[in-house]
């Protein structure tokens, strides 16, 4: 199979292609220096240099709370006008399956918990977050509407908040997760979060995203949206207290409560991935971290020789 893969030298990206590779196949990766992919001439000779048979659609601009607030506009257009580039060439170039990743910023502020893919119309999104994650919705809009008028095969994962190995460290736009294990690491004294640690998320192992999509992409051809989580929920308050414990951080934990929380619970009915495809997440919460806190470290010790 000739697969490309756009973010495929990201975060998720590198996990997937490193999986493609393994077992054969022939791997094309669009990275931001060779491609603007909210240029459609960009992503059009993207297209005539890769020749793909399979598209897989990962390149996103996101980051956490702070990063979002600070860039709603840029969030909503690139991801919105990336996603309908890759829509109309996968058309045009007649590519046999369409893998979009989404996003759990998706879904309503209150939507009940566990979330179902049944309810991710039922309201709008947390604000902080909201652009981002209406831009993506409007990709699943697309994508149906693609398979209804032109046949094209395009489906749509909505994987909950992902960390692992190779994450995005970078204080100003990470996620919850590599910045406290970024801070912890490097902090002996007072590490300041956000909010009041109430909220909740649930974490998907990257390796475990990675094979889910492979899954996908072989066993499911549908147009409804599909869960990628672990079906755990974990309070933020929780993942700091394990985070400080497996980084061995002794200071203490500060909350700013004059900042946002972001959406109040966040867990996932993952019970279609499995139906669907058989993809069931494999890797505990602090297993996951132990390795990603162990990659972050090497990575630091590589840098400072």
């Amino acid at each position: 199979m000739r697969a490309l893969v756009t973010g495929g030298g990201g975060f998720l990206g590198s996990h997937l292609v490193a999986r493609l590779e393994e077992r054969g196949d022939d791997v094309f990766v669009a990275r931001r220096r060779d491609y603007d992919l909210t240029r459609y001439e960009d992503a059009e000779r993207l297209f005539a240099d890769a020749r793909p048979e399979r598209v897989f659609h990962l390149a996103a601009e996101v980051g956490g709370i702070g990063a979002n607030r600070a860039n709603p506009g840029r969030y909503w257009y690139a991801n919105l006008i990336m996603g309908a580039h890759m829509l109309e060439l996968s058309r045009v170039h007649s590519i046999e399956k369409l893998i979009v990743a989404g996003t759990v910023c998706a879904y309503p502020k209150f939507t009940p918990v566990p979330f179902s893919e049944d309810d991710l119309w039922n309201g709008y999104p947390e604000e902080t977050n909201a652009p981002y994650g209406i831009a993506k919705k409007s990709i699943l809009v697309g994508a149906q509407s693609y398979r209804e008028q032109y046949g094209l095969d395009a489906i749509f994962l909505l994987p909950a908040n992902l960390y692992g190995p190779r994450d995005n460290f970078d204080l100003e736009s990470s996620h919850v997760i590599p910045a406290l294990i970024r801070k912890m690491v490097e902090s002996t004294g007072e590490v300041v979060l956000w909010g009041d640690g109430s909220p909740t998320r649930e974490f998907l192992y990257v390796d475990d995203c990675a094979e889910a999509l492979l899954l996908a992409a072989e066993r499911y051809d549908g147009p409804e949206p599909v869960n990628l989580g672990t079906g755990v929920e974990t309070s933020i308050r929780d993942l700091a207290e394990l985070i400080a414990e497996l980084t061995g951080f002794e200071g203490e934990l500060a909350w700013d409560t004059s900042m946002p929380n972001g959406q109040p619970r966040r867990q996932l009915d993952a019970s279609r991935a499995e139906q669907q495809f058989g993809f069931r997440a494999r890797t505990p919460l602090r297993e996951g971290l132990m390795q990603t806190i162990a990659w972050y470290r090497g990575a630091v010790a590589a840098h400072a020789r």
